[in-house]
């Protein structure tokens, strides 16, 4: 639990998101909510800096979630290094979400972990006597102002936002939506912070219940 609590909040939707599930290998299919990591990794991208700390706290839905096919010619690393060599793609099959709102809400704290800081960084969160304050503080003028240190995504790179920032007056939440039992769901991929080795973890048994779904306050199985 974090000892003080500094929320931020944003809007975020687009033609085309994924939010990859693991187990679906090279034929990707999205989770229909995205993941904790995705949702961090989505704040950070308007405020990051190694001793910021954000910690995603729920999603809510403002689109039905709706499936759709997509595929596109990869050249990516992945590729086998013969096709590499010649300069061959190959098409890259995947089951996306297209139309997507959410709502997404995180709570803005200084980063517990101080062993891998770099200097500048302990000096900047140094430098005040409430640094999730001054965090919280950032995020919010970064995002009025349209700024970001990375431009957000939807999952892939390629599916960027048609509109991030405040909540708009007009978006509601989806309380309707039937309830979607999530049995396991990616929690992160490095799960033990700045410059931390891989380490998998997953969320047993959410669910999205009202158009929301809640991440727990900590992580759940290693893997």
């Amino acid at each position: 639990m974090l000892r003080f609590s500094y929320p931020i909040e944003m809007e975020i939707a687009g033609h085309t998101a994924i939010w990859t599930r693991p187990d679906t290998g090279d034929c990707p299919v999205s989770y229909p909510a995205p993941t904790y990591s995705a949702v961090k990794a989505i704040f950070e991208s308007i405020l990051w800096g190694p001793a910021v700390m954000i910690v995603p706290t729920k999603v809510e839905l403002c689109a039905p979630v709706q499936y759709h096919s997509y595929c596109t010619n990869y050249g990516g690393p992945l590729r086998k290094p013969d096709s590499i060599k010649k300069g061959n793609n190959y098409q890259l099959l995947a089951t996306v979400l297209i139309d997507v709102c959410y709502r997404l809400h995180a709570e803005a704290a200084p980063n517990a972990n101080k062993d891998n800081l770099p200097e500048s960084a302990l000096r900047w969160d140094g430098a005040t006597t409430s640094p999730g304050h001054a965090y919280q503080d950032m995020f919010n003028r970064r995002l009025e102002r349209g700024q970001c240190y990375s431009v957000p995504a939807l999952g892939w790179r390629e599916f960027t936002p048609s509109y991030f920032g405040k909540f708009r007056e007009n978006t509601r939440v989806l309380t309707d939506l039937p309830r979607i039992i999530i049995p396991s769901m990616l929690r992160q991929v490095f799960s033990k912070g700045y410059k931390s080795a891989v380490s998998y973890t997953y969320d047993q048994n959410l669910a999205i219940t009202d158009g929301v779904l809640e991440f727990p306050a900590k992580g759940g199985a290693l893997c």
